[in-house]
């Protein structure tokens, strides 16, 4: 019996505004899309927790033993600023800045995507589509949209009517928008603009003379609409309806309202099941901007090459700080925090490496079975991860007290318990184990630390205190940490 049939999992959507219980359109199987990066500049640590929180999600389903295929695009045409729609194509302007080809941004900052999410132990998607791929998929879709009278064509471009696709389907009903509304807020004059109204998007723009990135179509040379190219490359992969589609809670106006206006236009029906939405990352409080300079990207954070941090930190501890809110809540990210999470996810490490050293007992006093179910209970109400690490922490403290000799555990829960920690710690929130990374580096390291453990030793034996706490100090200001215990003096990397 699989994984998925004993645990019950419920989500949180979007679109109903309320917890549901999932049901896959293809039992034991699963189609999720999910937006991805406009890769015209370094992702930032608010882009991360956006992909960190959907690769949480892809891992969780594939350890209950779901197939799933996960879909997550590159935009690298189409986004043009304010929200897609007029102004520049952001990758142009850096193109035209470092006088470089457009395709050499998108190489670029594709590949520094690819990176950070490595640094973040981030599974990679089933299949990474890119914009420019899939042109003539965008191109069919606005002829089948023309066709069925929710296109039209103006001076080369071609726009999505909104007003004729609201007078048989509700347009705002995942924003929770009425058309009305935005139609009275609009301060726009028709006669300003080529779409009929203002309220209109374009799947089609005509280009330039200036612009690059352009191809042939039926309504001239052009580009397609930011919103069309998820319709078309989600369709493709998954087919016209599938179970979840995922981004920050940024896209889900304009971007994710297009793309069901869209979908359903052309194909009839509605496109996903359960929409879900990660939320915001704040620095000290305030909305993260690079323009105001509230910003820190990740290679900043790894290094401690940054203005806003006391030292750097590593990815697998910046990815445990996330997973300790809710994909749903805003999260502010400071230097208090993350020193916390730093130490609570060496409290977790240590704890987990108790597990061998514990002598087993004929009975055990902590009800491991019970609390494994807590661990899936967290996971499956709506992926919430902040109650999983509480109980894991749950853990820790019983197998701390039973290195005390306060606990007790018998031998099969042992292995229990070491088991379903090893799953959830790194099977389903992805976390590095930073014993293993020292392992990996080989024994320089260790032999090095290991001198000076040494050296420290002879120090005290000779109470030279003042060496002994240089050494000490030294070692823990570039982030090694000497522990003093009656099996000896050890040392972890913070």
């Amino acid at each position: 019996m699989k994984l998925f049939e004993q645990q019950k999992l419920k989500l949180y959507n979007s679109l109903s505004k309320t917890k549901e219980n999932f049901t896959p359109i293809n039992e034991g199987t699963i189609g999720m899309y999910v937006c991805g990066p406009t890769v015209y500049s370094n992702v930032h640590m608010g882009n991360c927790r956006t992909f960190l929180s959907f690769d949480l999600v892809f891992r969780y389903l594939n350890h209950l033993g779901y197939k799933v295929r996960y879909v997550r695009n590159i935009t690298d045409a189409g986004h043009l600023e304010n929200d897609g729609e007029s102004g520049d194509d952001p990758i142009l302007k850096r193109a035209r800045l470092e006088q470089i080809e457009p395709m050499e941004v998108v190489q670029r900052y594709t590949v520094d995507f690819h990176e950070t999410m490595k640094s973040f132990n981030a599974l990679p998607p089933s299949i990474e589509p890119t914009a420019t791929g899939h042109i003539i998929e965008q191109i069919q879709i606005i002829s089948t949209l023309i066709s069925e009278g929710y296109g039209y064509e103006t001076n080369g471009s071609v726009y999505f009517d909104v007003h004729k696709f609201n007078e048989d389907h509700e347009y705002g009903k995942l924003s929770g928008r009425k058309l009305e509304d935005m139609v009275a807020n609009t301060r726009e004059l028709a006669a300003q603009s080529e779409k009929k109204n203002p309220q209109d998007f374009a799947l089609w723009k005509k280009a330039g003379p200036t612009h690059i990135m352009k191809w042939p179509s039926p309504w001239g040379d052009g580009f397609p609409g930011w919103h069309l190219e998820c319709s078309a490359m989600s369709t493709k992969y998954l087919g016209k309806q599938f179970d979840i589609h995922g981004g920050g809670m940024d896209l889900k106006f304009p971007h994710h309202e297009c793309e069901i206006a869209q979908s359903e236009a052309s194909n009839k029906q509605t496109p996903v099941n359960y929409w879900m939405h990660a939320n915001m990352l704040t620095l000290n409080g305030k909305k993260m901007s690079k323009s105001t300079g509230n910003n820190i990207l990740p290679n900043e954070l790894f290094s401690g090459n940054n203005d806003k941090l006391s030292k750097a930190f590593s990815a697998t501890v910046s990815k445990f700080f996330m997973f300790q809110a809710h994909y749903r809540s805003i999260l502010d990210f400071s230097d208090d925090a993350m020193l916390a999470s730093e130490k609570g996810y060496n409290r977790l490490m240590d704890a987990f490496h108790l597990i061998d050293s514990i002598s087993p007992s004929e009975k055990s006093s902590f009800d491991v079975t019970t609390w494994k179910q807590s661990c899936y209970d967290a996971m499956n109400d709506d992926f919430n991860s902040p109650i999983l690490i509480a109980q894991l922490f749950e853990a820790a403290k019983e197998l701390n007290s039973a290195k005390a000799g306060a606990s007790t555990f018998s031998k099969s829960d042992l292995a229990l318990i070491k088991t379903t920690m090893h799953d959830f710690i790194f099977d389903v929130l992805g976390l590095e184990d930073a014993s293993s990374n020292v392992a990996n580096d080989g024994n320089q390291l260790s032999g090095a630390v290991s001198l000076l453990i040494e050296l420290r030793n002879q120090a005290r034996a000779n109470k030279d205190f003042d060496t002994s706490d240089k050494i000490r100090d030294e070692l823990l200001a570039v982030g090694i940490q000497l522990k003093d215990g009656k099996d000896g003096t050890s040392f972890s990397l913070n």
